[in-house]
């Protein structure tokens, strides 16, 4: 199908299409750069279309919510129709640049039966939401998000495969991608997102939501009657849950509703997001998450204090060298915060065992826990607590408010595991709680951000990304591969808690899982490059200390890669094959460089930088490290704005530098 170009940003056309039984109303939408155009057909059924350029990204598609006594989106008459051309920015918080752009046109559809669509084009996506103006409680019984295609094209979607119930709703969240054309996906799997459909001739889809908030997440599955279809699938409303779960951790849902979600019968429904680009480069700089989350609810954000962190679990709390017994227990803690303040690390964590994990009231009289905050705090590094949702969401108050009054400064908080309706709403409730009692959040637990993080932006990172901690028990999975993918999908989304800096690294085939004393896969520069390549306002330092002092000169890099920037740039990128991303904070830049496990040449043009001299400091995979993936080299040398850098990648991996401007 082909579209005419037009050339004014918004264009609406109405046509009487004789074939159909009642009037249908067109309206066309294009992006400020006429790229992108939603084409909307109101009728007997409500559906969208997109195209960008002249290819025809989604065929007409229908979009409804069922209601228990109506179908929105079904029989339309649109009262109104209002279109609105938006240019601003605002400051963001914690991210990888300072300000975002802000640039669409909108159209919003007044339907009669008091409810309406918004549909936005931005030059890098589209999106459109449902709202709803009834009184009262309204019951969502399902909601129809269809996206046909003209083509079985391939896509990398992440599988639901980690079941942590007995139904694929319960489930982390975590999986490599799967790389396959529609068709051949399972028709009794459903897949989350992020997912991307590769459209070809470098064009990508991605799809994901926004602005998710007292509704349940969606997953995709083919649709039913063709193999070219996607449509979206939602965990039913939990009516029973019992605890259970690893460890007793969580809830398992018993028995659920056959409608999806009770909510107010006024309000906003989430975005349904496509994200379009004609190269890879541009989805490492993409906002649209941000630019779709509702804004910030913290009046005062000055609090929220971004960092790196000394982890204790990943690595087993396996320090040597001391004259005391590691493990859970004060002498261990103090030596993490003495490591931290050596390193002008922000803060360490306190990882599981420190508690009863089902009721934190009750410290684990292995610690005293006030001894470490205070002797934390004489050494200016704060103090996070892990913790498993159930413990946290059943005593709420009591638990943000007796911890925040000793000084701990938030938490990690685990096993959620689900994303219907409940776990969503009880996420912003802990995310405004803690809010409240100035404390940050780390949702590690099995969820995947959909712009919680703009709207409370004490919540500072999310997992819902097969991470580091993976590679303890899973020998087969293909890490660089999906190192280098995750930035393309996953980091679209929002921050992802992958807790990088292993320093034990393996070559493809030497690796081994290990639980007490784990290796990564891949070089030991690869790990380094994490540091600017992954977003991540909390970040790891997954190893231990003893690791990271004796590879004392690829800790003092990564302890200076700042955790939030004022700018990025993307470099070099090739979805699963290779990335490359700058970032600047103030006057200094950083770039970091990954390679699945195919070795590669590659040239780092540094145009980024302001004119003048600048010092590179240098940490490149070492002549031998296809054979020791331990082997580094580090170099430093005078470089200018004019200047381009020949690297090479070994298999597994990397290149990090740290620009800093000469006098």
């Amino acid at each position: 199908m082909k579209f005419l170009h037009f050339k004014l940003a918004i264009c609406l056309v109405f046509i009487t299409l004789g074939a159909f039984a009642q009037k249908n109303t067109t309206y066309q939408l294009a992006s400020p750069d006429g790229k992108n155009i939603i084409k909307i057909n109101a009728g007997k059924t409500l559906q969208w279309s997109v195209m960008n350029n002249s290819t025809e990204v989604i065929e007409p598609s229908a979009i409804s919510m069922q209601l228990q006594t109506e179908v929105l989106g079904s029989d339309v008459k649109i009262i109104s129709a209002k279109t609105e051309k938006v240019n601003r920015s605002f400051k963001a918080i914690d991210y990888i640049k300072d300000a975002v752009p802000d640039i669409y046109n909108q159209l919003t559809l007044n339907c009669r039966g008091n409810y309406g669509v918004i549909f936005r084009a931005y030059n890098d996506g589209v999106a459109y939401r449902f709202f709803t103006k009834k009184k009262g409680k309204i019951i969502v019984v399902n909601e129809a998000a269809n996206f046909n295609f003209d083509k079985d094209y391939k896509c990398f979607v992440p599988f639901v495969r980690d079941f942590r119930g007995t139904e694929q709703y319960i489930q982390s969240f975590e999986a490599l991608y799967t790389e396959k054309n529609i068709s051949q996906f399972p028709k009794d799997t459903l897949g989350f997102l992020p997912m991307m459909i590769d459209l070809g001739n470098q064009k990508k889809a991605v799809l994901t939501e926004a602005d998710l908030e007292d509704y349940p997440g969606m997953f995709v599955k083919v649709n039913d009657n063709t193999d070219k279809s996607l449509m979206g699938v939602y965990a039913p409303y939990p009516l029973e849950e019992n605890q259970g779960g690893y460890k007793m951790l969580n809830t398992m849902v018993s028995k659920r509703a056959n409608y999806i979600a009770t909510v107010n019968g006024t309000r906003n429904f989430p975005w349904r997001v496509v994200i379009i680009t004609n190269n890879d480069t541009a989805l490492l700089n993409n906002d649209m998450v941000q630019k779709l989350a509702s804004p910030s609810r913290i009046a005062d954000p000055s609090w929220i204090k971004p960092g790196k962190v000394a982890w204790d679990w990943w690595n087993d709390w396996n320090i040597s060298h001391v004259d005391f017994k590691a493990g859970i227990n004060t002498e261990t803690y103090k030596y993490y915060i003495d490591f931290a303040a050596a390193n002008k690390l922000e803060y360490i964590i306190l990882d599981e065992g420190w508690s009863n994990d089902l009721d934190l009231m009750e410290v684990s009289p292995k610690i005293n826990l006030q001894e470490i905050i205070d002797y934390g705090k004489r050494k200016n590094v704060c103090v996070i607590l892990w913790a498993g949702w159930y413990a946290v969401n059943s005593k709420m108050d009591s638990v943000f408010k007796k911890y925040g009054s000793m000084g701990v400064k938030g938490f990690k908080i685990d096993f959620m595991d689900r994303d219907d309706q409940k776990m969503v709403s009880s996420l912003y409730a802990i995310a405004k709680k803690a809010a409240e009692n100035k404390m940050i959040i780390d949702y590690h637990g099995m969820y995947k951000p959909t712009g919680l993080q703009r709207t409370y932006p004490n919540v500072i990172n999310f997992e819902g990304v097969k991470g580091m901690e993976n590679v303890k028990w899973t020998p087969n999975d293909d890490v660089p591969r999906y190192d280098v993918t995750i930035p393309f999908i996953r980091m679209i989304a929002g921050p992802m808690d992958y807790t990088p800096g292993a320093m034990r690294n393996a070559t493809k085939e030497i690796f081994r899982p290990i639980n007490s004393m784990p290796m990564s896969q891949g070089t030991r520069c690869h790990q380094m490059a994490m540091y600017v390549v992954f977003e991540a306002p909390l970040q790891m330092l997954s190893d231990n200390p003893t690791a990271y002092m004796k590879e004392q000169e690829c800790t003092d890099f990564i302890a200076k890669v700042p955790t939030v920037f004022d700018e990025t740039v993307p470099l070099l990128a090739n979805v699963g094959e290779y990335v490359a991303i700058a970032k600047r904070k103030k006057n200094v830049w950083y770039v970091g460089a990954m390679t699945n496990w195919n070795e590669r040449d590659a040239e780092i043009n540094l145009s980024f930088l302001e004119n003048g001299n600048y010092e590179a400091e240098i940490f490149k995979d070492g002549v031998n490290a296809d054979r020791d993936a331990t082997d580094y080299k580090k170099e430093i040398i005078k470089v200018t704005s004019g200047d381009k850098i020949k690297i090479h990648l070994a298999p597994g991996g990397g290149w990090a530098a740290r620009f800093t401007p000469l006098q």
